[in-house]
Order: structure tokens, then sequence, then C-alpha cells
């Protein structure tokens, strides 16, 4: 009996020892929340399917196989009427992200601009990217859209009275033509060169830091990196016969024959993500300066180097560690924001998707197929900035 009680009073304490251990109760309720998120999962999947089955709607994505039927207006694959919806939804997924492209490059050069600017000695320049910064992140996106569209682009003149501008390029409200390349049998040599030249380029400045931090001297890669892939490329294209001709865009009366179009729809979506997302870019730039402590551009005062030189090589370098992470979010609100394309007529992926299921009623697949693409497109931008932000990220010694 003694040793009984001696006995229960120890297995009541390795109990108690095993329900307040924070790694086991840590995995407890983790293990409780996978049950509980499966098992909400599974009835939403199987009330799903059942409502299906009784409302007699077929499921599957055969129908990305079907003749999708209706046109798209802007594509940089060849689409007809006849193709796919599956073919459809690529075209979509293909402009989206020609928009977001474009767009974080435009952004991000306007961003920077502006956020130095915010912090200039001149009254005037940082009064101006103040009152920039102030009015386009206050307006909704939406808003900009339908300013670039109807106040801006709608204004232009009709194709009858196109404005012919340099380099055989039209403008009117249909769009900005411009002669469209056509190239020869031969040309796939210029790209060659061109990866070529890029590889050597790469070889040759990796070569030249190696020499750098092994020796002390400088090797000025900038000019032989443009040599080689601006001069290797035009080698290559005058040697195989300059393989190249120009199909011109010619205004008729109602409608635009020949050339290459940027729709009036694609530049609308583009500058207003491009000037909205660079109101936010340019915060984040100042607030990263900002950051940077002020004795950084003391001490490269003290060495003698010019205020344009101490931003450039001083301060934004330690201010990009600062910067990089709250970019990456920005980055992905452009690529997402792209779907409000869709108010203008862009036959982006959530407008080609739409119409694909407003005439399939296969709803829950396209959903599906947004965000797949969409989740799909912010992580691989999420590991790519990661990755940069670790190469950008300062050693310590």
């Amino acid at each position: 009996m003694t040793d009984h009680a001696a006995i229960a009073p120890s297995e009541a304490r390795t109990l108690r020892s095993y329900v307040y251990d924070p790694k086991i109760r840590g995995i407890f309720f983790q293990v409780l929340t996978l049950v509980i998120v499966v098992g909400i999962g599974w009835s939403i999947f199987d009330n799903t399917v059942a409502n299906l089955a009784r409302s007699g709607t077929a499921s599957g994505y055969q129908f990305l196989k079907g003749r999708a039927g209706f046109d798209i207006g802007a594509s940089l694959i060849d689409y007809s009427s006849d193709s796919t919806y599956g073919r459809a939804i690529l075209v979509g997924f293909l402009n989206t992200i020609l928009v977001a492209f474009f767009g974080i490059i435009t952004a991000t050069t306007i961003g920077f601009i502006i956020g130095i600017g915010r912090l200039s000695k001149n009254w005037l320049i940082a009064k101006l990217c103040t009152v920039y910064v102030e009015v386009f992140r206050n307006i909704p996106v939406l808003l900009i859209i339908f300013f670039w569209y109807k106040g801006v682009l709608s204004s232009l003149p009709q194709v009858r009275d196109s404005l012919k501008l340099p380099l055989g390029m039209v403008l009117n409200n249909r769009g900005l033509a411009f002669p469209r390349p056509v190239w020869g049998d031969t040309a796939w040599v210029i790209p060659l060169a061109l990866l070529i030249a890029i590889v050597a380029t790469f070889i040759v400045a990796r070569w030249a830091k190696q020499r750098q931090m092994r020796t002390g001297q400088q090797f000025h890669t900038i000019w032989m990196a443009i040599g080689l892939i601006v001069g290797l490329p035009v080698l290559a294209f005058l040697a195989v016969g300059a393989p190249l001709t120009f199909d011109f865009p010619i205004a008729g009366r109602f409608n635009l024959s020949g050339g290459s179009v940027i729709a009036p729809e694609f530049v609308a979506l583009y500058l207003a993500l491009s000037f909205y997302t660079a109101s936010f870019i340019a915060e984040t730039i100042r607030a990263g300066i900002r950051a940077v402590a002020k004795g950084q551009s003391e001490a490269a005062a003290a060495l003698g180097l010019q205020p344009a030189t101490t931003t450039r090589l001083v301060v934004v370098p330690q201010a990009m560690r600062v910067i990089i992470p709250p970019l990456t979010s920005q980055y992905l609100n452009l690529t997402k924001n792209s779907s409000l394309g869709i108010a203008v007529g862009f036959p982006e992926l959530v407008a080609t998707g739409g119409t694909t299921m407003n005439q399939t009623g296969q709803a829950i697949e396209v959903v599906s197929i947004w965000l797949v693409v969409y989740l799909s497109i912010s992580i691989t931008t999420s590991l790519f900035m990661n990755w940069f932000n670790s190469k950008m990220a300062l050693v310590e010694r």
C-alpha cells in the first residue's frame, strides 16, 4: 500500500510535466488545428460535389479543351475565336505578366526618384515630390485607371485624324501603332550572340571582382559590358546580312492596318498601376534612407565625397536591407491590382477567365485557376526578392 501511495504522486507529476511541456503542447495544438482545417475542407468539398451532382453541373477541367468562341483584342500569342478556353486563359495570364513586368520596372524607377526627391534640400523639389505622394496614394487605383482611360486616352484624335509621329508611328484613340519588325530565317543568330555576350559579361565581372579582392586593382566592367551586349549582337546582325524588314502601320478611315498596336486599355492600366504603386515605393525608399545612420553621410563627406556620390555608393546600398522587404509587398500588390484591368476591357487573367466562366458555367474551376495562378506568381516573386535581399544583406567581418 505504501509503494502504491509513493508511485501515484510520481505518475501525477510526470503527467503534469507532459501537459505543461511547451513543446508537447505546441505539437498537440498544431495537430488539432490541422485536423480541424482538414475536416472543414473535406466538408466544403463534399458539400460542393453533392450540390453540383444535384444541379446536374459537370465538374472537372475538360472544358479547357472546348472552343472559346470569343475574340481577344490584345494577345502576345496567336489566338482566334476558334482557339480553346485554355488558350484564352493563357492569353490573359501572359497579359497579366506583361503589365506586372513593365509596371514594376516603371513604378520602381519613379518611386526611387520621388523618394530621394522628398529628401532633397531643394524646397521646390521636395514639396513637388510630397504632393505627388500625397495625391496618388490617397486616390483609389480604379479612379486613376479611369482618369487615364477616359480623361486622357479617349481624348486622342479619331483614326482618320491620326497623329503622324517619327519613325513611322501613328497615334490615335485606338492606341499607338508602330512598325512591326519582320525577321528573316537567319535571325536566330542574333539572340544567340546576345546570350553569349551576357554570359561573357558575367564571367568577366566575376573575374574583375576576384581580382579587386586579391590585388585591390579595379577593372571597370561597364564599358566592356556595353560593348559586348550591344556590339556582339550588332556584329551578328550584320554578319548574317541584316535579316530585318518592317511592316508599317497604315491609318485608314475607320481602322488601322499593318504594324503593331499598343492598346489604350493596356496603357491606361500600366500607367495607373505604375504611378499609384510608385507613391508607396517612394515612401519605402524615404524610410529606408532615413534608417541609415547620419554618421555614414558625415563620414563620406569627411572623405571628400560629393552628396550625389554619397547617396549612390554609401547611403542607398545600406538602405536596401530596409527597403527590399516592404518593396516585395508593393510588387505583389501591383501584380494583383492588374485584375482591375477588367474595368476598362483589358484582357488580363480575370477578364478572360470571367468570360470563360460565363460561357461554360464552370465557376469553381475558373476560380481555382485564378487562385493557383496568383498564388504561384506571388510565391515566385517573394522567392526572388528574398534571394535578392540575401544578396544585398550587409556582411559583417
